[in-house]
């Protein structure tokens, strides 16, 4: 049997699985033939010939589809099967034909190269590791890798044309609904809205380049994904959670609902003021969809210990995205330490792309032609828009320190 290869893969798993099944038909087959044999010597009956035929036949096809199933499952773990790698966005731009004719451009010309983000693999992933240039060797087991998440994933997405989104807000809803008997006058109920139009913001940044690094593709990539890219998408993490709205990002935290205990509980750990989060934004009608925490605070929660020494939370074996209560947990620095916010992501806010990820190459930006310089801009647009405020909580995390960065250096100090 050849080698495997990506192109003949699924048929050949599904070859096997067909021949496995077989395997199991003919074994159940067999078993059914032998114990009529057993039936007829216990009886003192005479196995006919033909019996003897038709099991020892039986008998050589299974075995024959034994010896089958196990070269071709020798065969996949001989041959494992490397997936063809996503693009990056340093690979986009290397690919592109625009590209391709950059060395034809003269002092005062430059390309723009658009780029659609959803054909590049991950670009709303912040770690940018090795795996996207060089690659890896996959044995015959293969689990997907666990990305992970970022504000961004939590949030629903969408697209626009224009400078600016109109938001039609609900502000008042009065449910005047009844059980209404046979010819009486139906209630009616109120609501009133409002409009609010969100900028869109963009978010850009430029970085210089010797020319001659046109010619080294893999450095060039390289300062692409793990620089213009990465740096915006940092930018664009903050400002979604921060942002001040007006000309910049409207962000989540400025515009949610501050934290209340609705419950009964007067002493509460961290752990338990999250699903008091939670509860807060179920009595607002919403479901809430995650969690978004301090890189710290986090740690601090997987680290929790029961009376025994067991951790609660963390698992120092376990590669599963950070699950809380259910929801899953964004550890970001964007967030600021002590902080949190709880909400319903996808059915509160929406992000708007206007422009997806593009680069823009140029020769003539200050006296970058005389000193043989490039000027790589890396840039997008998008608004995010904030339907409901209620779906959003956000407050100090109990027993945080107002000022985590001093109480650090205090406890420093004083080792």
């Amino acid at each position: 049997m050849g080698d495997v290869t990506e192109k003949n893969v699924v048929e050949l798993v599904a070859e096997l699985k067909k021949n496995q099944d077989e395997v199991k038909q003919y074994h159940s087959k067999i078993e059914s033939e032998y114990d009529a044999v057993k039936g007829r010597m216990d009886k003192g009956d005479k196995v006919t010939e033909e019996m003897k035929h038709d099991l020892d036949e039986l008998l050589t096809k299974y075995n024959g589809l034994q010896t089958l199933v196990s070269d071709m499952e020798q065969t996949l773990v001989r041959n494992p099967v490397t997936p063809q790698a996503k693009q990056t966005l340093g690979d986009y731009l290397l690919k592109s034909e625009k590209f391709k004719s950059i060395d034809k451009l003269t002092s005062g010309d430059r390309v723009c190269i658009d780029l659609n983000t959803k054909e590049i693999g991950g670009s709303d992933e912040l770690d940018h590791s090795a795996s996207a240039l060089v690659q890896p060797h996959y044995t015959d087991v293969v689990q997907l890798p666990n990305q992970r998440l970022t504000v961004r994933d939590l949030l629903a997405p969408g697209h626009t044309d224009s400078g600016s989104i109109i938001i039609p807000r609900e502000e008042t809803f009065d449910n005047q609904a009844q059980v209404v008997l046979e010819g009486v006058v139906k209630p009616e109920s109120n609501i009133n809205y409002t409009s609010e139009s969100i900028s869109v913001a963009t978010v850009a940044h430029y970085i210089k380049a010797s020319r001659q690094i046109l010619d080294d593709a893999s450095a060039l990539r390289s300062m692409i994904d793990g620089r213009l890219r990465y740096g915006l998408k940092l930018k664009e993490e903050n400002k979604l959670l921060n942002g001040q709205g007006g000309s910049d990002i409207t962000g989540l935290i400025p515009n949610a609902t501050p934290f209340q205990n609705t419950t009964s509980l007067a002493e509460y750990s961290v752990i338990d003021q999250l699903r008091l989060a939670m509860a807060q934004v179920v009595l607002s009608n919403y479901s809430a969809s995650g969690h978004v925490l301090h890189p710290t605070q986090w740690t601090e929660i997987e680290t929790t210990k029961d009376s025994i020494g067991r951790y609660i939370i963390g698992d120092p074996k376990g590669q599963v995205q950070p699950m809380l209560w259910g929801l899953p947990v964004i550890a970001t620095p964007s967030m600021a330490e002590g902080q949190f916010l709880t909400g319903a992501f996808r059915m509160g806010a929406q992000i708007f792309d206007r422009w997806d990820m593009n680069i823009l190459v140029s020769f003539s930006d200050r006296d970058d032609f005389t000193r043989n310089m490039i000027t790589i801009l890396c840039e997008e647009r998008l608004a995010l828009a904030i339907y409901h405020k209620k779906a959003f909580v956000t407050g100090t995390l109990r027993n945080s320190n107002p000022n985590p960065a001093a109480a650090r250096n205090e406890a420093a100090k004083t080792k």
